[in-house]
């Protein structure tokens, strides 16, 4: 059962596809149905929701900011025909938080367990992300709360300051004889992808940069980079939180004193007038 209206409802249905003959599908209404829809809905608003591409209906920022609406408004209707139809009717509400791997991990993953006890209908998605599209997933609608650097933070975005990181510098432990500047002179970074520069941050903020290679390995899995590190094919940071199992098992070494770099994010959101009390739950509940 949805209440959104049937324009709502077909907009919704080609954003999620990325075609009408998709959302048609969805929907048991033809394409033209579905087309003059979303027409229809466009010129009420005044303006154009999606662009053909190659990749298919791709929303404008202003499609992006009515899904989040479409989005908002489902969870709501969630919560509000649980409490109508009573006990015993079973009315899911799904629910999306992105985040790197360090934080999910360690800490918003079981601060969630709670919430998930108190409201049994409560859909998680847990979307550990290490790449630097968790603010678009935000944007998009695809997630209602994104950990991100608070220098991403939009102006109609609300937050909350998170505990920072820590990441310290490491490497193999076979490498225990040699010094920080031999091998920052010598080895080759191992980052996640191209645009991770947190090693980098690192080796500014202790004035360390001006030494190192700037060719770099990327493999874009946390678990997997620790591997590489402890195989002696490079150096690089980690969250202190997600390097520790591995540092006291003496399969990484910190280098640089044990120096750690702070990296401070948030949780963000976009406000809603009346939050759904999970949705103000999972804010006080991540810390």
């Amino acid at each position: 059962m949805s209440l959104l209206s049937p324009s709502l409802e077909a907009f919704a249905a080609v954003a999620k596809h990325k075609t009408v003959h998709s959302a048609a599908t969805e929907l048991h209404i033809t394409q033209t149905a579905v087309t003059q829809r979303i027409r229809a809905l466009e010129s009420k608003l005044g303006t154009t929701l999606f662009i053909r591409t190659r990749r298919g209906m791709m929303l404008t920022p202003e499609g992006e900011a009515l899904l989040r609406y479409c989005h908002a408004t489902q969870e709501l209707e969630g919560e509000a025909l649980a409490t109508i139809q009573g006990a015993g009717k079973e009315t899911t509400i799904r629910f999306c938080i992105t985040g790197p791997t360090s934080i999910m991990r360690s800490r918003i993953v079981t601060q969630c367990f709670p919430i998930l006890q108190q409201f049994p209908n409560l859909l998680i998605q847990f979307d550990i992300n290490d790449q630097d599209t968790r603010i678009r997933s935000l944007r998009a609608g695809e997630s209602q709360l994104a950990v991100i650097q608070q220098d991403d933070v939009a102006p109609e975005m609300e937050y909350k300051s998170l505990q920072p990181e820590h990441y310290v510098l490491v490497c193999t432990p076979a490498w225990q004889q040699r010094t920080l500047n031999e091998i920052i002179q010598t080895e080759r970074i191992i980052d996640y992808d191209p645009s991770d520069q947190m090693t980098m941050n690192y080796l500014r903020h202790f004035k360390l940069a001006n030494m190192a290679q700037y060719d770099r390995h990327f493999v874009n899995r946390t678990d997997m980079m620790a591997m590489m590190l402890a195989a002696g094919l490079g150096y690089g940071v980690l969250a202190l939180e997600f390097s520790k199992p591995y540092i006291e098992k003496g399969e990484l070494m910190v280098l640089n004193s044990a120096q750690i770099y702070e990296n401070r994010i948030v949780l963000a959101w976009y406000d809603r007038p009346e939050p759904p009390k999970y949705f103000s739950a999972m804010i006080e509940a991540i810390i």
